[in-house]
């Protein structure tokens, strides 16, 4: 069993039946949702509150039920990924296009779980990864002078030649910072910006990040 599976399957222990489960996205998450549906045909019963369209279509494939936010207003229980983890367990997410599905996700959910191997472990936020900030399309070319005000460089994401679109028909500028010292204000700054609809920093949304590494699996929770 492989440090991805290991750590998944140690997140997937925390769902009992009967919970409204959210299914992240990315690799981890994907291997999550695939050991849920082994759960579900051994009888567990759960409803799974998809963070994207591939998330909701291996869900599917896998017999889990799927829900919505509006009939499932309070999630019990998400397991999902990030590109990097600061030492307070903010989060930057959105490298695979979901932030914002993850991001509503998240918010309606009362234990976030995080599952990442160690190399996303960062001093702060940005040392690594740059920062996904979703657009709309309209007048994109305006929004991305805008971000740049915020001493990032912003670069519009493309996909086989062409601009990436999210589930949500947007686009998306990963916004490269030397590096974010206070991601709260950032984050609320950054969605004042008319165009922006939303941005990658997860500040406070995680209760308990899986860490796997070489030497095994380790748990990181939030200080109350």
């Amino acid at each position: 069993m492989d440090l991805k599976e290991r750590a998944a399957r140690e997140a997937v222990g925390y769902v009992n039946d009967g919970m409204v489960v959210g299914l992240g996205s990315g690799s981890t998450a994907s291997i999550a949702i695939r050991i849920l549906g082994e759960r579900v045909k051994d009888g567990m019963r759960i409803v799974g509150i998809p963070t994207s369209v591939d998330s909701e279509n291996l869900g599917k494939a896998v017999g889990i039920k799927i829900g919505e936010l509006r009939d499932y207003p309070v999630i019990n229980l998400t397991i999902d990924g990030a590109d990097e983890v600061d030492p307070d367990l903010n989060l930057i997410k959105g490298l695979g296009g979901a932030l914002v599905r993850e991001k509503m996700v998240a918010s309606a959910t009362e234990m976030e779980i995080i599952v990442v191997d160690d190399s996303k472990l960062v001093d702060y936020l940005g040392q690594k990864a740059p920062l996904p900030v979703e657009i709309v399309k309209f007048a994109h070319d305006a929004t991305v002078r805008r971000l740049r005000e915020f001493d990032c460089e912003p670069k519009l994401r493309m996909r086989d030649g062409q601009l990436f679109v999210t589930d949500n028909g947007n686009y998306i500028a990963d916004c490269r910072f030397k590096r974010i010292d206070d991601p709260r204000t950032l984050e609320a700054e950054l969605n004042l910006v008319p165009g922006v609809v939303d941005n990658g920093l997860f500040v406070g949304m995680a209760d308990r990040v899986i860490v796997a590494s070489k030497d095994g699996i380790r748990k990181l929770e939030k200080n109350i």
